[in-house]
């Protein structure tokens, strides 16, 4: 059971690499596929134990669909929060309540929740401090309420629900 879960890692982490060569050589060149091919296979070789823990299942097309739909949420939250800090740079008078929140994730996957703490990073107004256990310690630009479970709606929860149905 253990080796098919490493083999399922192995080619998880060989695929991905192999896609990321072809995404920066953009080449159908015969030559360019089987050198990005053999180096993403030399690299998998090396990286595959630390590279992921979800391993192919990611690709199941029920899963994928899920990517899909964090991908769209990500990219909406993104231009969301950075129109609002653009709004309070370009009005000072703004007022802005700079601060810590903590609250807590049902995520128990690490790598899950790695995608969700650079998420909510990548988010202009939201920065992840640490993560303790299941314990998100987020500084955000605007704290609406000290509150964990209204700073976790207001910061995480788009995000998580879907990162529930994808890594879990």
């Amino acid at each position: 059971m253990q080796t098919v879960s490493l083999l399922n890692r192995f080619i998880y982490t060989w695929v991905i690499l192999f896609i990321l060569w072809y995404a920066f050589t953009t080449s159908l060149e015969p030559a360019e596929l089987i050198t990005g091919g053999f180096v993403s296979l030399v690299v998998a070789s090396f990286s595959y134990k630390v590279f992921t823990g979800s391993g192919l299942k990611i690709f199941m097309p029920h899963k994928l669909f899920f990517v899909a739909q964090y991908i769209f949420i990500f990219i909406l939250a993104l231009i969301k929060s950075n129109f609002d800090v653009a709004r309070r740079v370009l009005s000072p008078s703004l007022p802005i309540n700079p601060g810590i929140v903590e609250f807590n994730t049902k995520l128990t996957n690490d790598f899950a929740k790695m995608v969700l703490a650079n998420s909510i990073t990548l988010t202009p107004g939201t920065l992840t401090i640490d993560i303790v256990e299941n314990t998100f310690y987020i500084h955000w630009i605007d704290v609406k309420s000290d509150n964990p479970e209204i700073a976790h709606t207001e910061i995480a929860n788009n995000f998580e629900k879907l990162l529930l149905k994808i890594f879990n």
